[in-house]
Order: structure tokens, then C-alpha cells, then sequence
């Protein structure tokens, strides 16, 4: 979508035009599932409800939409990442406590957060998993989308340094402070999570 369409779409979404909205969808449907997806997690039966959400939560606020101050695209990533807050908020709140840590070790969503074998570790595991999305939405946008790439997308820094037109250097710093972001978070609210033992995963 050029920026003439975008122009066209805004105009189109403040004064409530169903085309508008069709065109809206059939353009950027694919990357908010995705972004739903990465931070719910793809297996989440949820994931459906909370794009719902997102595309809701933009029609009541589409009459305020400027494209002066961004793309189309940027604004639905703002309103994807308050519904996915909210989302992970909501849950906070019925979060059970368990009783095992974080390790240096991990491969899926939680190459952050780690756990043993058998069916109990299993289910420990997706519940560690839950709060390390929470965590993520407390940290500030850039953070939770370098940690994301980095850890859930299985980017390399090299990769990343060139999305963000920046050194390999400059992303191994700026993860190590969005690492150091994450830990914070998790001690504030997690503390059950955060004995001697636990580590956020180091290896970048």
C-alpha cells in the first residue's frame, strides 16, 4: 500500500467506510496475526481472540488516526501491543505459582526460560512462558521487539544489524540492556521465578 493509498484508507476509516476497513484488513491482517502470534504464542487457542481484539480496539480509534504522525502499518503495531498487553494482563492475574527457575539453556519460546524433561517440566515450561510474554510487554517497544527477534524469531545479531541499518555491535549492546530490562521486570513481578539459580539467557 503506497502512501496515496494510505491517505485514501485514513480518510476512509474516519468516516467509518466498510471498503476502507476491507482494504485495511486484506493489508496488514498477515503481520498482526504474526505479531499476535509470536507474542501469545502460536499454539495459543487465543490468538484469534486477541487479533479480534486488536482490530476492534482500531475501530474505535480510528477517527483519531493522523497519518502524519506514522504509516497505517505503525499504528496497528501500537494498538496490536496495547491489546497484547492487556491480553497478558488480564491473565496475569490467574497465573499459577510455580516453583522452578530459568536456566542458560533453551530452543523454543522458551530459549529465555528453560526446564526439564517429562510431562510436569512441560507444563512448568508453558507456564514460565506465559510470564516471560508478560514480562516482555512491560518493556518498552524496542526492547521486547530486539528480545522477540533475537530469542523467539531465532535472528542472528548479524541479521538484525542489518534490518536496523546499525552495528553488530551497537545490537549486542543495545540486547544486553534490553536482557537487563527483562531480568528487572521479572524480579518485580515474578519473584517466584528469580531465586539464586535463575539467569536470563546470556548468549548472544
Amino acid at each position: 500500500m503506497d502512501e496515496c493509498e494510505e491517505l485514501e484508507v485514513a480518510r476512509g476509516l474516519r468516516t467509518g467506510d466498510p471498503d476502507a476497513w476491507r482494504r485495511l484488513y486484506d493489508a496488514h491482517a498477515r503481520r498482526v496475526w504474526g505479531l499476535v502470534a509470536r507474542a501469545v504464542g502460536a499454539d495459543s487457542t487465543e490468538v484469534g481472540d486477541v487479533v479480534q481484539e486488536v482490530f476492534l480496539a482500531a475501530a474505535r480509534s480510528a477517527a483519531g488516526f493522523d497519518p502524519a504522525r506514522g504509516s497505517l502499518a505503525a499504528w496497528l503495531t501500537g494498538v496490536s501491543r496495547r491489546q497484547i498487553a492487556l491480553h497478558f494482563r488480564r491473565r496475569k492475574r490467574h497465573l499459577p505459582v510455580v516453583d522452578s527457575g530459568m536456566s542458560d539453556r533453551g530452543s523454543d519460546s522458551a530459549s529465555l526460560m528453560d526446564g526439564g524433561d517429562g510431562p510436569a517440566a512441560e507444563v512448568a515450561a508453558g507456564e514460565r512462558a506465559d510470564r516471560l510474554r508478560t514480562a516482555l510487554t512491560e518493556l518498552p517497544a524496542d526492547y521486547e521487539v530486539l528480545l522477540i527477534t533475537k530469542y523467539l524469531d531465532g535472528a542472528t545479531i548479524e541479521q538484525i544489524a542489518v534490518s536496523e541499518n546499525s552495528s553488530t555491535e551497537a545490537i549486542r549492546s543495545k540486547l544486553a540492556r534490553a536482557r537487563r530490562a527483562l531480568r528487572a521486570v521479572l524480579r518485580r513481578d515474578f519473584p517466584e521465578l528469580c531465586g539464586d539459580d535463575v539467569r536470563v539467557h546470556d548468549d548472544v
